[in-house]
Formats: structure tokens, sequence, C-alpha cells
């Protein structure tokens, strides 16, 4: 059997979620789908991180095994000849070593997009979270740093959020504004359920000026998910990319520059 390893795009508006589900349209039901008629036998695979009904990837990491001998260029276009338009196989690589889509990761980081102007888009309604209140972008920056380092995450953390530990390490956080949209790209070694999408309510109460800077810092020492922000919808979530060591021979996202040297994959 070769391992293969895909980098796949999608847009998760009109799916239930990553994972598989019976009688619900889900991306991981689409792709092996797809790729069995490739492979000519079925195919599991198996991703790096599964997203959220709504939830976007711009470079979801997968890998499956199969006994096929296909060409690269073979699994990316004819895996996509098979898939909804809103799925696309952006390139495939025989994986080296031991390689694991979720357990040989480094680090994930995720894209948060908000809309921030008076009226809705008419464009990108499932692409991004609208926001009528005038952010200020610098303020929700500032305030999200205290996040930075290893902590309990307990007050960002969905309630039925079945991880055994709260704790992660956060790598960077970074909140910006390009014109209209305000962007919170945010990466760490490993996430609780929602905990994007909670940090994202919170900072979003901070940059209207619902709530002190200081708010966030107190949020993460209370472990209270109750006392945070809303929960920010799924529209504007995107998994931007994962981060493995060298020795995999993958290309990883720009932004994973930020990374301390010293980086390791979470221990759940």
């Amino acid at each position: 059997m070769t391992r293969i390893v895909l980098g796949i795009e999608y847009d998760g508006s009109a799916f239930s979620g990553w994972q598989f589900q019976a009688e619900r349209r889900s991306i991981q039901a689409a792709l092996e789908r797809a790729l069995a008629k490739v492979a000519n036998h079925p195919v599991t695979v198996i991703c790096a991180g599964r997203t959220d009904a709504g939830v976007h990837a711009l470079e979801q990491v997968v890998h499956f095994d199969t006994k096929a001998e296909r060409a690269p260029y073979s699994w990316v276009m004819g895996g996509n000849t098979h898939l909804p338009d809103d799925v696309r196989i952006l390139w495939a690589k025989p994986a080296v070593g031991d390689f694991h889509a979720r357990y040989s990761a480094i680090a994930r980081f995720y894209r948060y997009i908000i809309l921030n102007r008076p009226v809705k888009s008419a464009l990108l309604p499932t692409q991004t979270t609208w926001c009528y209140t005038p952010l200020d972008a610098d303020r929700m920056h500032r305030a999200a740093q205290c996040l930075i380092g290893h902590h309990d995450f307990s007050s960002f953390r969905a309630q039925g959020c079945q991880s055994k530990s709260p704790f992660r390490q956060v790598h960077f956080v970074d909140v910006t504004r390009e014109g209209d949209k305000v962007i919170m790209d945010i990466a760490a070694n490993a996430f609780l359920h929602h905990m994007v999408r909670n940090i994202a309510g919170s900072l979003i109460a901070v940059g209207a000026g619902k709530q002190p800077a200081d708010w966030i810092r107190k949020l993460l020492a209370v472990k209270k998910r109750a006392l945070a922000g809303i929960t920010a919808p799924p529209h504007g979530l995107y998994l931007g990319g994962v981060f493995y060591p060298e020795c995999y021979r993958l290309a990883n996202h720009p932004v994973f520059a930020k990374l301390p040297a010293d980086a390791c994959r979470h221990q759940d």
C-alpha cells in the first residue's frame, strides 16, 4: 500500500462538516467517493483537523492508503473531476516516512474573517461574518496578545468539547484590518472545540467597545465559558494551513514563519 497526501480547499457552507454523517452532506464522504473512482477501490481519508458545519478550508491536509499506482497529477485531476464544485484537491504527493495527517502535525492556523461595514455582502454571505458595528482592529489585536502561550482555555471551550485537557499552546494571534474586513489569524499546537469562534466572539465585543481591552485576560484567568462572549458564526472561519516538520517534505504556509523554533506537537 502507498500513502498519498493531499491538500484540500473547500467551501463548507453547504456541508454538515468534515466528518461523515449518514444522510448528510460531508466533505469526507465527497472526497472518499471521488478518490475511490480514481483508485478503483474504496478509500478512507484521514484529515489534519475536522471542521464543523459551515466552516471552510484554505488548505486542509489529508492522507489515504491505496494499492493503486497513480501519478500525483492523476489524483488531482481525476479526483477533481468527480468532486462537487465546492471541494477541490490542490496538490497530491506520496507520503514520506511515517507521515500521518493528524499525528505528524506540529501546528495549525485558522483565519477568521469579519466583514465590518453597515451593509451585508451579496457576494460573500456565507464566506464572512458580518458585523455592522465599527470594530477597532488594533484594540482587538492588543487584547488578544495575552492568549499567546500555554494556557487553560476553558473560557473559550465549547460545553460539549471532548478533549481530555483544556490546555493548549497558542503561538501567535494577529488581528488586522484590510479595507472593510477585519481578519484574525491564530496558530496553536491544537484547538479545543469552538475555541477559535469563541475567541473571535469575545474579541468582537472588545473591538466594538462593549468590553474593556483587558477583558480577554480576565476571561483567560477565570476559566468559565459562561462569562465569555458569544460563539461567533462559522461562516467567517477557515482552516488556513497545517505545519509539519521538514522531514516530511511538505510546503508550509508562510504564516508559519512566526512559529517558535521549539514548537512541538500537542499531546492530549
